[in-house]
């Protein structure tokens, strides 16, 4: 079953709202190594996998790219992408990534943020991530980090000193891959657990070729603005990886 729980009223309100400060883990810690990484956007046909609001869609169009498509399960944000981030050259598509291999167009980039962790059958993702590429295409995609997924969602947690300051984490069933469910502004919020061998071999072995890895740590801003992001350098909360398709 494909999981939507963003068209949830009560979790896609909080996330919204969650969205709309401006100290929160994706603009300080995501967001800044997704753009670096990003390669030369200019007159390049791009495929945005959950979309979300459309924001980087928006960017990439001013960014110099031709033609963008964006694509999210979420009636909700399909909604907000349409009425937010308009654009002639902007097509937003109301599906779960799962279906992506029914698009026709091929790309030069596919970028996603923090969505593949959602999917179930990552090795299905990739075939069809490789397909809609031309030749020498790049991928780019954030998830959550193998680390926070391995324990039951909630599970895993920090270990202070008398101070209450963390100095340690504590996570368990690292190799155990699958479901996990948890709690995160609702009950029954579900991704998938992978280890990083799995991510890093399963784009490799459907001939992709890995070209960056990143595990993001805040910058001085980031730490003035959010200090408790220091436990970054404990553990990191999430995993970039551009990579090319052979």
């Amino acid at each position: 079953m494909k999981q939507n729980i963003y068209d949830n009223t009560e979790f896609f309100n909080s996330y919204k709202a969650l969205r709309e400060t401006d100290d929160n883990y994706n603009i300080l810690l995501e967001q800044p190594v997704m753009r670096e990484l990003l390669p030369d956007l200019r007159n390049k046909s791009i495929l945005d996998l959950g979309c979300g609001f459309g924001n980087n869609c928006i960017d990439f169009i001013n960014a110099g790219a031709k033609q963008v498509t964006g694509v999210d399960i979420s009636k909700n944000m399909f909604s907000e992408a349409i009425k937010n981030n308009f654009h002639s050259k902007i097509d937003y598509i109301n599906m779960p990534l799962e279906e992506i291999g029914l698009l026709e167009l091929k790309y030069d980039f596919i970028y996603s943020s923090l969505c593949f962790h959602y999917i179930k059958d990552f090795d299905k993702l990739i075939k069809d991530a490789y397909s809609l590429l031309n030749n020498n295409g790049v991928l780019l995609f954030s998830q959550e980090h193998p680390i926070v997924t391995a324990s039951d969602l909630n599970s895993g947690e920090y270990i202070r000193d008398e101070n209450n300051e963390p100095y340690a984490y504590c996570f368990n069933g690292y190799q155990y891959e699958g479901l996990r469910d948890g709690h995160w502004f609702v009950d029954n919020v579900i991704e998938y657990h992978r280890t990083f061998s799995t991510v890093i071999n399963t784009l490799c072995e459907n001939g992709f070729i890995i070209n960056k890895i990143a595990e993001p740590v805040p910058s001085d801003y980031a730490l003035s603005k959010r200090p408790r992001l220091s436990k970054e350098f404990i553990k990191p909360t999430f995993l970039i990886v551009k990579a090319i398709k052979n």
